[in-house]
C-alpha cells in the first residue's frame, strides 16, 4: 500500500524562508549582545550600561550570578585608573576576570547597594559578572569611569 501527501511547495517555501529569516534574527541579537564593550584612555564617559544582577549559580565566594557574563570589557590600552561601579537593591557582589586574575569585590558594608572595583585597567578582556549574594535578582546601573571620586 503506497501512501502519498500532497506537497504545497508554496507553503513550504516560505515555511523554510521564516525559518531562516528567524534564526538570522535571534543570531544576531545573541551577536550584539555577546559584543564586549571596548575602551581605550579618553574613553567617553560616563559610559553606563544596565541589566539584572544574580542567577542560578553559586560562585562559592562572590554570590550567585547568571551562567553568562553580565558584560565583557575589552582594554585595548593601558588605562593608568579605571573604576567599575554597579548601584542596585539587594546584596550585591562584584565579579571580575581579568588579565591579572579572578577577584570579588563585595559591599563596603552589608547595607550598602553599591559596588567599586578600581585601579590600574591593564590591556586585556575582563569579564564582569554582576551577582547577588542572597540569591535574588535586581535591576542594576554599571558605569565605567576614568575620574577618582
Amino acid at each position: 500500500m503506497n501512501i502519498h501527501y500532497r506537497l504545497d511547495r508554496g507553503r513550504l517555501w516560505l515555511s523554510s524562508i521564516g525559518l531562516l529569516v528567524s534564526a538570522t534574527i535571534l543570531a544576531d541579537a545573541g551577536a550584539l549582545r555577546s559584543q564586549p564593550l571596548q575602551l581605550a584612555p579618553g574613553f567617553p564617559e560616563p559610559l553606563t550600561v544596565s541589566g539584572v544582577s544574580g542567577g542560578p549559580n553559586n560562585s562559592g565566594d562572590c554570590g550567585f550570578v547568571a551562567p553568562a557574563p553580565s558584560h565583557v570589557i575589552e582594554v585595548t590600552q593601558d588605562l593608568p585608573y579605571w573604576r567599575i561601579s554597579v548601584q542596585t537593591a539587594g546584596a550585591p557582589s562584584l565579579m571580575v576576570q581579568g588579565p591579572r586574575g579572578r577577584f570579588c569585590v563585595l559591599p563596603a558594608n552589608a547595607a550598602a547597594g553599591n559596588v567599586e572595583f578600581s585601579g590600574y585597567g591593564d590591556k586585556g578582556t575582563y569579564v564582569i559578572f554582576v551577582g547577588d549574594r542572597a540569591g535574588g535578582q535586581h535591576p542594576y546601573a554599571l558605569s565605567v569611569s576614568q575620574q577618582r571620586n
